[in-house]
This record gives structure tokens, sequence and C-alpha cells, in this order.
């Protein structure tokens, strides 16, 4: 198969603009041709992951980068690194050159031009793309937020192919930039469930799990959500649904832009299957994720993905002033963005005098772990915990945000049972 290239692409492509613009452009079409397509399309906005240290390889590339004239043609966002970049005394410091390279190549990327927001949240900052956007996403949950709730088109990109993507401005056009591969294949109909379970914060991380598990390779649509549900229940869906399986699109009917209902979602094509879901499903997914063992509370984890300012709204209030237990230790990740804006709101002290201990740059599910960051974790986040137990010396129980602050408070696990333990 031929593929169509515009003469800037084959000016990158015979090295006239240099080494690495020619190592980019490489990339970009061997990725072409790998997926089988004919075309390249060009975006307007990246999605940096390879900013996140996993061995000297990735500090190796961006030098070698920089040491060719790299320039990159799109807005680049970072995702967040192994470092909070303010506060290197968070983690455990016999990973002493493990940070001090993470830390270099977050700095590269800075060099390299790229914006550094330091976060798995992006869309929750302004100038977020739009729909229809052809993008490059590289971080799951981000992804499959772009995807699904933002309408913007994006496949699921690896560390270096997104940042060649960045520097050249194009992709192939291929997979979920295209129409045909955005159709709704199977439905999750949550709409017999009990209502109350609906509205807790918890259910949404539960579903995305769920969602994960079941629909392997195909896009999944969701019918019997609420219209109250916000876009942090959206974004627990994307997260939990990209952690569990892959999950880089759902479609919620009558929220999500592609979804106004299931014909929509589903462009009028047949569905596979329809899953009717069961509060005995939920109660599994909590039991996949973790329950609550004799162990004793150590600590609290926060922010999977990156907190926004309505779930800082929340917390403060279901805090209410009073202080976390003083044998445990709770930890919040955010961006720099939203912790500007919460602290505008005069709630970061508040937390602070809580004891609720709050990091940016970075998140606290992988190692090195993050100080006093073991034994029996509790958390919020689907994500959070159904990635940690393999990278931390830790067990987690989930539970909703509400749970995790009474069990902070009174230094134990209180669940409310609310119907899934």
């Amino acid at each position: 198969m031929s593929l169509k290239l515009s003469q800037l692409d084959q000016d990158r492509l015979a090295g006239k603009l240099g080494k690495a613009m020619q190592f980019a452009m490489q990339t970009v079409v061997t990725a072409a041709h790998i997926d089988q397509v004919d075309t390249l399309i060009d975006i307007s906005f990246a999605h940096i992951d390879a900013c996140f240290y996993n061995g000297r390889a990735h500090l190796d590339f961006v030098n070698y980068l920089l040491d060719n004239d790299a320039r990159l043609a799109v807005p680049a966002w970072t995702n967040n690194g192994m470092i909070a970049l303010n506060d290197l005394s968070i983690r455990d410091p016999q990973a002493s050159r493990e940070m001090a390279e993470a830390r270099q190549l977050m700095q590269a990327y800075v060099k390299l031009g790229c914006n550094p927001v330091w976060t798995c949240a992006p869309y929750q900052l302004p100038e977020r793309p739009q729909f229809g956007d052809h993008i490059v996403g590289s971080e799951s949950n981000a992804v499959s937020f772009y995807n699904s709730v933002v309408g913007a088109r994006t496949n699921k990109y690896g560390d270096y192919l997104d940042v060649c993507a960045a520097l050249t401005g194009r992709v192939p056009f291929s997979k979920l930039h295209r129409d045909e591969a955005r159709a709704a294949q199977l439905v999750f109909d949550v709409g017999r469930l009990p209502p109350q379970i609906l509205q807790n914060d918890l259910f949404y991380h539960l579903l995305g799990h769920i969602i994960g598990r079941r629909s392997g390779h195909r896009v999944p649509a969701i019918v019997g959500l609420a219209t109250s549900c916000s876009e942090d229940d959206l974004k627990a869906i994307s997260a939990a649904g990209s952690s569990s399986g892959s999950v880089p699109l759902f479609h919620a009917v009558g929220l999500t832009p592609e979804a106004e209902n299931l014909e929509a979602a589903s462009q009028g094509g047949s569905l596979e299957q329809v899953i009717e879901l069961q509060v005995a499903d939920l109660r599994q997914a909590r039991f996949e994720l973790g329950m609550n063992s004799d162990r004793p509370l150590a600590g609290i984890a926060l922010g999977t993905p990156h907190f926004s300012v309505t779930e800082f709204e929340r917390l403060v209030t279901l805090l209410a002033g009073r202080s976390i237990h003083p044998e445990l230790i709770c930890y919040l990740t955010t961006s720099r963005h939203i912790l500007q804006q919460v602290r505008q709101r005069g709630w970061i002290e508040s937390l602070s005098r809580s004891g609720v201990k709050i990091i940016t740059d970075t998140c606290t599910y992988f190692s090195p772990a993050v100080n006093g960051l073991q034994g029996k974790i509790m958390t919020n986040s689907a994500k959070w915990a159904y990635y940690a137990p393999g990278m931390l010396p830790v067990e987690a129980v989930i539970g909703s945000l509400a749970e995790c602050v009474e069990s902070a408070v009174n230094g134990e696990v209180v669940l409310d049972q609310w119907g899934v333990v």
C-alpha cells in the first residue's frame, strides 16, 4: 500500500529539516505501514507521556532530539512525571539516581517546547481540544476522556510515537480517527440499578472497571445513567475502563457528544450484546479491586486521576474542618493549575490543617513509593486500586470519597454499606 505524503512530509523524510525531524517522520510513516493505511492527517495538539521516566532510554531519546534541532509542530502538554518537581523528598531517597534522571527528563521536555502542565488529567485545564479535533493522546484515561467526553479523536499513542507525532504534526488516519471505528458495538444497561447507587461516586469507578473487563476491543455504550452525571463521574469511568481493560472510547447515551441516543452511538449499526448490570456485578467489581481485610488502615490515597476543583470542594465539605487520624497519612494528587485555583479559594490551608498532604506533578500508585505509603491503603479510585498493589507494598481497599474521609478521620476503614459491599 502506497502512503500519500505531503511535500513537507517528504522533506522531513529526506532529512532536509535535520536528523531529528527525519527520525520523527520515519517513525510516523512506520506506524502508518503497521496500521495499513495510505493517508496521514494533521493533528492540532498532543499530550506527551514520554516525559514519564521509565529508564535511561527515555532520557537518551529526548536528548537526541534536542541535539538534532527537533521542533514541535503543534502545542504539546506534558503528562505527569515520576517525581514532584517542587518536592523531591516525597519519594524513597534510595531511588536518588532514578529521581535525578526523572528530573532531567522532565526538564528536557520543557526545553523541547512542551507546556509543563504535568498532569494525567489535561482535560481539566483551559483551552482543551474541541469536538472533532484530531489530537494525540498517550495517557490512557486522558485518551478515553478526550474521545468519549470531549469528542476529540485520538488513538492510544505509545511513548516516543507521541513525541514524533507532535514533532511532525502528523499521524496515520487509522482506528479512532475514523468515523466507522467509533460506533458502539455493545451496551451496558444500568437502568435497573437502585437510584441511590447511581448517586454514589464509587459507582462510576466500579462501572468503569466492569466495562474494561467485559468490552475487550469493542466500543461500549452505556444506557441508563442519570442526566446529573458529572465530568468527574465520566472521568472515573474513563480511568477505570482503561485500567482494567483497553477502553479508549465509550458512549454515555444522552450525555456524551456522539451519543444523543443509542442509534447515534452505534451509527445505526447492529449491537453484538446488551449487558444488564446487577448489584451483584458491582459487588464483584468491588471485591476484585480490594476488600477490607483485618490489617490496620495505614493511609488514604486520593487524586487518581488528578483531583478537580469540584472534587476539592466536596472533600472540604466532607472533612468539615476535622483532622486526619494521627496514625494515618493522607495523600492527594492534583495538577498545578487546579492547585492554583483551589488555593485562591482558601481550601489548601484548610486541608493542610486537617492533615491532607497535597502533591502536584506526579501520582502515588507507582514506584518508587511515596514516603509512608505501605500496608493497607484506602482509595476512592479504581485505577489506583487496580495498579498500586502490583507496584507498591500495599493492599488496596476501595470506597467512595465520603467513606475515605470517614475512614481517614476515624483511623479505620468505615464503609456505609450502600448495597455493594
